[in-house]
């Protein structure tokens, strides 16, 4: 059986290199969702493994609803992506400063 720190310390590392990923990387809009998304993955993780070590179901259970709003998150940043590719055709971020509507 594998120790519940074995499974905080990936789901640290994973939150570690998403953090350096945004801080990291400020030009690429793609890049910088999906560091988001390994950010909230690293979260889920950490609950799932609580969860199962305390024999208690809810830490699952929000794992679906933090799921859910990671998707509305990732389809969201895509369609603002898209509206940016057409507009500038480019997915700086730093020309995000510059859209007027």
């Amino acid at each position: 059986m594998i120790p519940l720190s074995h499974y905080l310390v990936v789901g640290a590392l994973l939150f570690a290199i998403s953090v350096v990923g945004i801080f990291i990387n400020r030009k690429n809009l793609v890049i910088i969702l999906m560091a988001i998304e390994l950010l909230l993955l690293a979260a889920n993780m950490n609950f799932v493994a609580f969860s199962y070590y305390l024999g208690d179901l809810s830490g699952q259970v929000f794992v679906f609803f933090i799921l859910t709003v990671a998707a509305a998150e990732a389809a969201v940043g895509l369609a603002i992506l898209i509206v940016l590719f057409r507009t500038r055709r480019s997915i700086n971020v730093q020309d995000l400063d510059r859209l007027q509507g």
